[in-house]
């Protein structure tokens, strides 16, 4: 639930500090000595070994240090959940201190009921929004458990006999699986590789080129490389080049490691048990509270004045006293944190029966709110399956040995298999796929990372010869060979040949093949191989993917278009392929920008070619960021759709960050919003859920803010002019109560398509706008009421005051819930648009109720009186003029300033 007003705020911001400070201290000195040791005393400090743990261990090591899960929000019992969403928002506390100060203060009938009433509020508007929420987080959860991100461990396993008797026990061996990462426990042995959220803290025994982002824990922006050799230097555990904490993520390379600790006592979970519960406010939540807290300002204005009026006109202090009790809760949005938390539940629930896990319940109005679409290409927009077309020498012609290369590399490299090292290895037959395994061993490798843009291989053949594989860009391998295989010939990259390359490349990139380089080098026997060794490499031809776009991409793209939200491919892959799959799926590219000159680019000068560019291509990480950064400097409500490794941070700078259930699981982690199945439709989708739950959020909000601005006018008014109350407590509390209940259905209605077509935001001037326009409308018509009370039936009087009471009750119960269906269109009411039917009911059930209430047995508890037939006639007449005079300026409204 939206919590508007939390007093978990008022806690200083030191005790917090000091409380995380405490928890990550003692987490932080067992780590350090984990740091200082070497492997094998890590190992043996933790019952562990290279093989990994048996499952007597794990089932051991399961019960006493519980799942690999930190401190989060916990599923609380029901109780406790209505509690905290009760004293949370002071204004239910208000209003249950006012109903308790009404029933032992009031001696009558009616303000024990109004005590009822104002009690009866509170349970509506903490109930209803609990039972709701409730319900789209059951669906969510469902979907929820579908997705589940996993570790690759070793451990020792039991293995069944070779079957020649069956008495032969079962043999135990080590292996390499796949463990759910909440089942991780200390002694663990973890494999990392690119893409990989570090599960548990970690004490590496092995680790190649690895480099960790670990921002989430010290707010580096670079990624910081990591070592296995221990570490006794270090003055933190943070600083420690041996560790790796749950939180960060495997940017580049590989490595393997033994678990420290996991849960509640890693680093990052010490952290996480004093942040749990804490929620970063969002547009949406600021644009809902500042009105909340405009209302509330507005009732600490009225109230007194109607309190002073009545008790120096009156002379009964103590009435005068109830009755501005009763105005301050009718003034009151109490309802206004139901009526959102609804909305999102019911926004949440539709988006789960189209399989969208909403993460975060917020996130449905942001994204209805975005105004630029910025999307990754591979996996997205394409299909999550590349198919490897063509093997080629440097000419262009089909060549058997560059397949093999391309296999090797594929085959040998630890780190994460994209897309295309599945399809390299899809490629090769079952024999060639043998041959290779048999003539070549994995001697080393030196793994991808995006400045490179290329990852290697180094292996031995059955002589004892080295080769160094560079599969990778075209531009960046291409740079680091000096020679080309030329019809089995090696030959020198003059700038002739290299401009023949470049051709044969640029031709498959226009025929729309994604194409990859690859270069070899035979080199002598080294301990160890890096990154300097990818030079002197001989071009051996290229290999060529499809990368087919989705069925659905064109359709979605067009749809979000229409919808008015532009597409912008923001990618790693090269502008020619980018260009190409832009005119599949029916994205316009009239401008472009590469990484390199995103990089030149001042921030300023990036703002505003980011105005005119559809496509950015061969972007790194951070340079996504940039440029969702730029667009959020111009203005923009930006959602991001990605899956892949370096789509991670650029999924946490946008307002709403997408993902597939497909994607690495540092994308997963990153995204507000998921997405179970293939089709990009969803997409328009939710965009137009989002505005529809904006939409009926903002009905609520103009009908409370004008019908309170309205009420001020006739609440002053008449104080000042009748000699007796213009309403009775109870019957204000009663006409409040009756109002919020035929509201509750506003979730439910239909939003204009005007309304859908484009972006909608915050704008409080136009709240205000409506406010003065369209509130003073009622007070006219409260204002002949009165007239008509007393001069047409004479209620002028104290003795008829129980008749003025009673009329008022119903003409302003009427009016202010009928007029909702008059607001709650731009089109003309009942003819162009009709409320859906759960809101027609709602609204009609109450106006019959008040019509009936002053005939009814009860009638004498609240005070009312039956009502003559002539006032029946004459609200038929009010209601009717006081829409149409609504509809008139509410169309002069639209005309003058555009969609209502």
């Amino acid at each position: 639930m939206l919590d508007l007003f939390n007093f978990s705020m008022l806690i200083p911001n030191g005790a917090r500090e000091r409380a995380k400070g405490e928890a990550s201290a003692r987490a932080s000195i067992q780590l350090a000595e984990y740091a200082r040791m070497d492997a094998t005393g890590v190992l043996a400090r933790l019952g562990s070994g290279t093989d990994g743990l048996g499952p007597e261990q794990v089932a051991e090591f399961t019960a006493e240090f519980g799942p690999n899960v930190v401190a989060q929000e916990k599923k609380k019992p029901f109780l406790l959940h209505v509690l905290e969403r009760f004293i949370t928002n002071p204004i239910n506390v208000l209003l249950t201190v006012l109903a308790v100060i009404t029933w032992v203060t009031g001696s009558e009938l009616s303000d024990k009921i109004g005590a009822i009433i104002m009690f009866a509020m509170v349970v509506m508007a903490v109930f209803v929004a609990h039972f709701q929420e409730a319900r789209s987080s059951r669906a969510v959860e469902q979907l929820r458990r579908m997705v589940s991100n996993t570790a690759t461990v070793r451990r020792e396993i039991d293995e069944s006999g070779d079957g020649t008797a069956d008495d032969t026990p079962p043999r135990r061996v080590a292996k390499k699986i796949e463990v759910p990462i909440d089942g991780l426990v200390p002694g663990d042995i973890v494999f990392l590789s690119a893409g990989d959220m570090v599960p548990a803290d970690m004490r590496l025994l092995h680790a190649k080129d690895l480099f960790v982002n670990q921002a989430a824990l010290t707010g580096e922006s670079m990624p910081v490389e990591k070592f296995a050799a221990s570490d006794a230097e270090a003055k933190t555990a943070l600083e420690a080049r041996c560790l790796c904490f749950m939180g960060s993520n495997v940017v580049s390379g590989s490595a393997m490691g033994v678990i420290a600790a996991t849960g509640a006592n890693t680093y990052f979970g010490a952290l996480a048990g004093s942040l749990v519960g804490q929620r970063v406010e969002t547009s949406f939540d600021k644009g809902v509270k500042r009105f909340a807290w405009l209302m509330l300002r507005f009732m600490a204005v009225m109230v007194p004045v109607v309190f002073l009026i009545n008790g120096v006109t009156k002379h009964d202090w103590f009435e005068a006293f109830m009755f501005a009790v009763a105005v301050a809760v009718g003034l009151t949005p109490e309802m206004l944190p139901m009526i959102v938390a609804i909305n999102l539940a019911k926004g949440a629930l539709k988006m789960a029966r189209k399989d969208v896990i909403v993460k975060r319940l917020n996130a449905i109005q942001n994204f209805g709110a975005i105004d630029v679409l910025c999307t990754d290409k591979t996996g997205t927009l394409t299909q999550d399956r590349v198919i490897l077309e063509r093997h080629t020498d440097i000419h262009g012609a089909e060549n058997e040995d560059v397949l093999d290369f391309a296999w090797l590399n594929s085959y040998h490299q630890t780190g994460l298999k994209n897309l295309l090292d599945v399809a390299v290895l899809d490629g090769a037959t079952p024999d060639r796929a043998a041959r290779l395994k048999s003539a070549f061993a994995l001697v080393d490798e030196v793994p991808f990372d995006f400045s490179r843009r290329r990852m290697s291989v180094v292996v031995h053949d059955e002589a004892g010869r080295h080769f160094l594989i560079s599969k990778g860009a075209v531009a960046e391998t291409v740079g680091v060979c000096s020679r080309a295989r030329d019809e089995g010939e090696t030959v020198p990259m003059t700038p002739e040949k290299l401009a023949e390359v470049r051709a044969v490349a640029r031709d498959m990139n226009d025929d729309g093949f994604r194409v990859l380089a690859l270069g070899v080098r035979e080199i002598g026997v080294k301990p160890s191989y890096s990154r300097e060794d990818e030079n002197d490499l001989t071009l051996m031809g290229f290999i060529a993917f499809l990368d087919p776009p989705k069925d659905s991409a064109a359709d979605a793209i067009a749809a979000l278009n229409a919808n008015g939200v532009a597409v912008k491919i923001l990618t790693g892959d090269n502008d020619v392929v980018t260009r190409n799959v832009c005119r599949q799926v029916g994205i316009a590219v009239e401008n472009f920008l590469t990484g390199p000159k995103v990089e030149a680019m001042s921030d300023d000068e990036l703002t505003v070619a980011a105005r005119t560019t559809q496509v950015f291509a061969r972007l790194n990480p951070q340079q996504k960021v940039r440029v969702i950064q730029a667009l959020h400097r111009d203005g923009h409500v930006v959602g991001f759709l990605g899956d892949g490794i370096n789509d991670g941070p650029a999924l946490r700078a946008a307002d709403v960050g997408v993902s597939v259930d497909t994607a690495v699981d540092i994308a997963k982690e990153s995204a507000d919003i998921i997405l179970l199945e293939k089709s990009l439709l969803v997409l328009e989708e939710g965009v137009i859920e989002g505005r529809k739950v904006f939409g009926n959020v903002l009905k609520y909000i103009k009908m409370t803010a004008s019908s309170n601005f309205g009420n001020m006018f006739s609440m002053i008014g008449a104080s000042a002019l009748l000699p007796f109350l213009p309403m009775m407590p109870v019957q204000v509390l009663l006409n409040n109560l009756m109002y919020d209940f035929s509201q509750t259905a506003v979730a439910s209605d239909d939003v204009d398509p005007e309304y859908l077509a484009k972006p909608r935001q915050w704008d409080l001037k136009a709240i205000a706008r409506f406010m003065l326009y369209i509130g003073p409308i009622s007070s006219i018509f409260d204002y002949c009421t009165f007239g008509f009370l007393w001069f047409v039936l004479g209620a002028d009087a104290p003795a008829q005051q129980r008749l003025f009471q009673t009329a008022w009750f119903v003409e302003s119960l009427l009016t202010q819930t009928l007029i909702v269906h008059v607001i709650r269109t731009g089109r003309m009411p009942f003819v162009e648009s009709r409320a859906s039917l759960p809101l027609t009911v709602t609204s009609v059930s109450i106006c019959l109720a008040g019509m009936v209430l002053p005939f009814s047995p009860v009638a004498s508890w609240f005070g009312f009186v039956p009502l003559p037939g002539v006032f029946f006639a004459f609200l038929a007449a009010v209601i009717v003029v006081y829409m149409g005079l609504t509809q008139f300026v509410k169309a002069r409204m639209i005309r003058r300033f555009g969609v209502l």
